[in-house]
């Protein structure tokens, strides 16, 4: 448990590898999930699983192996089932009483990647979800709500509503300010702004919004 008693839990999924750097913007002691290939993954981020949870039709032999031997929690489902092991690891992070939760992925397929998006905003009822995709990180912001961060002086910012339209959206610390505005999806009214330099607040009084860095660990993985 972190300090205010939050419980921090990271969410490393299979698809493509995930950036190199992203070890090093994980909450430190957070318990990790793995889901089924993202246990090679975080054993490369020089994380160490405590449950992986999946159909174990990605993981490594040798990963596997490895999880066994070392005693890793091993939740495995039927191939044929009716969630992704993302969704499966995420609900195993929630069960574990996650209030804050980080999912690590990277796209190699775009329903994949969609999905895994997607899913990032059920969570939002329960706990602060963000997560870091490829090069991008992403918050998830449910209203009434309000997210910070430190932005860097020409930083893109994008902000996108999902599952319906965000109300009364309001921005500081970017170049084209929002002031009460109602984002719809679809829309590309959000895409594409720039951090002024320090502190930026994104807040929103109903809806979802995906608040998209980009390029936060930079323009290439």
């Amino acid at each position: 448990m972190e300090p205010g008693g939050q419980r921090s839990i990271v969410v490393v999924l299979g698809g493509a590898p995930p950036h190199a750097e992203v070890a090093s913007r994980l909450p430190a002691g957070a318990v990790v999930v793995a889901a089924d290939g993202g246990l090679d993954h975080a054993r490369a981020l020089g994380l160490r699983p405590a449950v992986l949870v999946g159909d174990l039709d990605s993981v490594s032999s040798e990963g596997l192996a490895w999880a066994r031997t070392a005693g890793i929690e091993i939740e495995e489902h039927p191939g044929d089932k009716d969630s992704t092991d993302a969704e499966l690891a995420v609900d195993a992070a929630l069960h574990r009483g996650a209030d804050h939760l980080v999912v690590v992925g990277g796209g190699d397929r775009v329903d994949h990647d969609l999905a895994g998006l997607l899913l990032l905003t059920r969570p939002a009822e329960r706990a602060r979800v963000e997560a870091w995709w490829g090069t991008a990180h992403i918050g998830v912001l449910r209203g009434p709500g309000d997210l910070t961060f430190e932005g860097e002086a020409g930083e893109l910012v994008s902000l996108l509503a999902i599952h319906g339209a965000a109300g009364d959206v309001t921005t500081r610390g970017l170049r084209f300010g929002l002031t009460g505005e109602r984002l719809h999806p679809g829309s590309s009214r959000g895409v594409s702004n720039e951090c002024l330099g320090g502190p930026v607040s994104v807040a929103l009084v109903s809806g979802d919004l995906f608040v998209i860095r980009p390029l936060a660990l930079g323009a290439t993985p």
